[in-house]
């Protein structure tokens, strides 16, 4: 989706602040003893406190049933789309969970993942998470107007595999938004390594542009899986992972990151 109107451009802000605050509010929730089912119900409270609605409730895919939850919470090995139905049990210090909050509010999304260690957090769960961080601030940097979609691709590969030595997940990435939640470009994390693998690497980052981004790591090797017809996506050898996801403007004179505010945010809660 491509906006140049300005009352465009405000309503996505709006829409990307808004879940920027639930994060913040989470700040001051999480910790050991929260259950998912408390802290997604936390999520859908806020969200109706600052006039929205999660994009995620009851969203569908083909294969799967609607999405239960008001948010995504994604625990150690989950990488993405866990479910506040995948397990009653407390967090416990030195879990990491992730948690993809899609807010939906005067018919225009928001859409940004941010991980957390529960009270304190592994030399190897620390180090995931600065990558993780660093690697969506260089791919932002990267996706400059006129510059093409690889070129986000190879500073985020770069960052986590070449220097740091973790995996990204392949076959999942960011996309276009807007007043949907998803659209085109799809955004692949992973430069490409034969012809026809993504379609959309050579396309251009263009000013008006709306993304959301998202580099999803794993310690370990870069394989994942799903049982058939659920949601939760994990890592196949139990790795940790984590997951970052920022809403994107590109602009004239560069790329807008409109859920900046994420960055400010304590890593280890509780």
């Amino acid at each position: 989706m491509v906006i140049t109107r300005e009352r465009d451009i405000a309503c996505a802000t709006a829409a990307a602040r808004i879940v920027v605050e639930v994060h913040e509010a989470l700040v001051g929730f999480l910790g050991p003893g929260r259950t998912l089912p408390e802290i997604d119900s936390f999520v859908g409270v806020t969200l109706k406190s600052l006039q929205a609605r999660s994009c995620f409730l009851r969203y569908r895919i083909p294969g799967h049933p609607p999405f239960p939850s008001h948010s995504c919470l994604s625990v150690n090995d989950c990488v993405v789309h866990g479910t506040h139905e995948m397990s009653s049990a407390p967090l416990e210090p030195g879990d990491i969970i992730s948690i993809d909050i899609g807010s939906k509010h005067n018919g225009w999304i928001g859409d940004a993942a941010w991980t957390y260690a529960i009270s304190e957090c592994s030399d190897e769960a620390r180090r995931l998470m600065d990558v993780g961080k660093e690697s969506l601030r260089r791919g932002i940097a990267a996706m400059q107007p006129g510059a093409q979609m690889v070129d986000w691709a190879e500073a985020v590969q770069h960052c986590v595999e070449t220097e740091a030595g973790f995996s990204l997940v392949r076959g999942l990435g960011g996309h276009g938004y807007g007043k949907t939640l998803h659209g085109p470009p799809f955004i692949s994390n992973v430069v490409p390594t034969r012809p026809g693998e993504w379609p959309d690497g050579n396309r251009q980052f263009l000013a008006g542009m709306l993304v959301a981004v998202e580099p999803m790591l794993c310690a370990g090797k870069h394989d994942v899986h799903s049982d058939p017809g659920q949601w939760p996506i994990r890592s196949v050898d139990g790795s940790l992972t984590v997951h970052y996801e920022a809403d994107v403007l590109v602009t004239a004179d560069g790329p807008l990151n409109l859920t900046a505010g994420l960055e400010a945010l304590p890593d280890v809660l509780g």
